[in-house]
């Protein structure tokens, strides 16, 4: 009789085994999928911007304008760039030559991570600016920098796309005028998405900051 209730124990014991393995398996599957998620939440954590966050406010990257040599360019063209989208003109006084010079030393300022940006200088100013013309404005500021102008509808349609608003005031006696216009910079990562705004208070150090995390394989 001994022996017998020596098997039971015995039996007793082994299913508490198999019930003890069962619950570590599950124990070390969940902290596992805890220390995973974890593990994305700290690489989010790690991605804090200096500059306006904007993802999920615009759509996607998306133009089809002329260039230099009045090729055709489109979003296609810059996949796998961050580009910063620019809207302005080559008569701009003030603003536009400002802006591009803060940008071609920021764009210095990030050295050999510079080659995964694209500065796109688009014109609103359709009925001056040729392609030809807007190229060679925006390539004075650098080899990153690239300049796009589209008929005046395609204009009208790309910076309603965006939020961009623009007005050309009336001519002075000689027939020149200024265009008023935004003065902000859109950031889409390599994927096209819209991500930041760059305005102009804000500093270069945390532009360069913002597009160094975006040009790193992880953004």
């Amino acid at each position: 009789m001994s022996s017998r209730a020596g098997l039971g124990n015995r039996r007793s014991a082994g299913v508490r085994t198999e019930g003890d393995r069962a619950r570590r398996f599950v124990f070390a599957t969940l902290l596992v999928m805890l220390l995973g998620l974890l593990g994305a939440c700290s690489r989010h954590a790690a991605e804090t911007w200096d500059l306006t966050e904007i993802r999920g406010y615009l759509p996607d990257l998306g133009f089809s304008l002329k260039t230099g040599g009045n090729r055709t360019i489109t979003a296609a063209d810059l996949r796998g760039k961050v580009v910063l989208l620019y809207f302005g003109y080559t008569h701009c006084p003030d603003v536009c030559p400002t802006t591009m010079a803060k940008m071609a030393g920021v764009l210095h300022e990030l050295g050999a991570s510079a080659d995964g940006v694209r500065l796109l200088f688009v014109s609103v100013d359709p009925k001056r600016d040729t392609p030809a013309l807007v190229e060679a404005y925006a390539k004075a500021f650098g080899p990153q920098c690239i300049g796009a102008v589209g008929t005046a509808a395609e204009t009208e349609d790309l910076a309603r796309k965006y939020r961009v608003a623009y007005e050309a005031l009336k001519p002075d006696s000689d027939g020149n005028y200024d265009v008023m216009h935004s003065k902000g910079i859109y950031v889409f990562d390599g994927r096209g998405r819209a991500r930041l705004l760059i305005s102009d208070t804000d500093k270069s150090q945390a532009i360069v900051h913002d597009l160094r995390q975006l040009v790193s394989p992880r953004a």
